[in-house]
């Protein structure tokens, strides 16, 4: 009797301790899969990256589209991560995803003064930082230092902005980009930075300005995604393999032609 009982407690232990083993196991999976979640913002920027509505907010993937949203999508497509994709003001999405693992901000430029605050995948479009003056203004600019006299409206987080203020331009922030176009036209300031496709999409679009003239062109610079330093690098390196996968395979290339003029 006593050896029946023996080995009935025995195989009750037995069970109990490759139940807690399984269940263990799940719950570390759980957790694994869950910490592999990545939070993607944008701002609303056409053409690389805009909202559906047209509005500066969205809250999923498919609210969301351009050149770099589309290169974002094609990228996470070969990639098992699930990931949420949103729209934000850009001086708010860019403090915001600092700090904070699996987070991720595009389209980013990538200057020697970001570059140690991010980890970068791309590279994805270029922009052109382009001056641009109201469609009658008579302002012709040979050189970026010819642009010294004038009042240059910008947007607080900018990279184009921020390297202009740190040259000593005056330049006239505003939380958005979107309400430049409008102060070239009621004269608030005399020239806008932005990026050469972005301007005139930008008047046109939220204000009905058409004829915006660039003056010029002072700059080229590739934009990346750009990664939380709090992110795994295994993540940061099988994102880049999906990007060079995606490039290789026509798809970025495809993107920009939909959008050129």
């Amino acid at each position: 009797m006593y050896t029946l009982m023996t080995t009935f407690i025995s195989k009750i232990l037995n069970r109990t301790a490759s139940g807690f083993a399984v269940l263990s196991a799940v719950i570390l999976s759980a957790g694994a899969n869950a910490s592999e979640r990545l939070y993607i913002f944008t701002e609303n920027y056409p053409p690389y990256n805009e909202a559906v509505s047209g509005k500066g907010f969205a809250h999923s993937e498919d609210e969301i589209t351009g050149i770099c949203s589309g290169m974002v999508k094609a990228m996470l497509a070969r990639v098992d991560y699930e990931y949420v994709m949103k729209m934000r003001d850009w001086s708010y999405a860019y403090d915001w995803v600092q700090g904070r693992e699996n987070h991720g901000l595009f389209c980013t430029a990538r200057t020697d003064e970001r570059e140690d605050q991010f980890q970068w995948v791309g590279p994805l479009a270029p922009i052109q930082w382009t001056l641009f003056a109201a469609p009658k203004s008579d302002i012709t600019l040979d050189s970026l230092e010819d642009a010294r006299k004038y009042r240059i409206a910008g947007y607080k987080g900018d990279v184009m902005s921020d390297y202009l203020v740190s040259q000593g331009f005056d330049v006239v922030m505003s939380v958005s980009g979107e309400v430049n176009p409008r102060r070239l036209e009621l004269g608030e300031a005399d020239l806008w930075v932005t990026d050469g496709l972005v301007g005139p999409l930008v008047a046109e679009q939220e204000h009905g300005i058409s004829g915006l003239k660039p003056v010029l062109v002072f700059r080229e610079t590739p934009m990346y995604l750009a990664l939380s330093n709090e992110t795994s690098p295994a993540i940061v390196s099988a994102l880049q393999k999906a990007l060079d996968q995606a490039r290789e395979a026509g798809e970025l290339d495809h993107l920009i032609g939909q959008y050129q003029p």
